[in-house]
């Protein structure tokens, strides 16, 4: 983009406008969960793999941070320090 372009864009609206007022703002569970029906279909794998994904890290770094001996947790002393 030339430089000129670029500083001809504007925002849309004003950076300190208040945000719109839902209907309805508070919402109970029953209302979230309904809105689940929302999602596409499509997108459902994907959060399945996802959440895996988040799981398997997860026991992974616990697993390594509670079994791993070989893991510093505190800084050597300059006494200890050998040069």
């Amino acid at each position: 983009m030339y430089a000129t372009r670029i500083m001809r864009l504007q925002a849309t609206r004003p950076y300190f406008s208040p945000a719109p007022k839902e209907n309805h703002s508070a919402h109970t569970i029953s209302q979230r969960l309904r809105n689940l029906k929302k999602i596409p279909p499509e997108l459902i794998p994907l959060g399945v793999v996802l959440a895996v994904a988040l799981g398997a890290a997860g026991y992974s770094l616990t697993n390594k941070l509670l079994t791993d001996k070989t893991l510093r947790l505190y800084r050597n002393s300059p006494e200890q320090r050998e040069h």
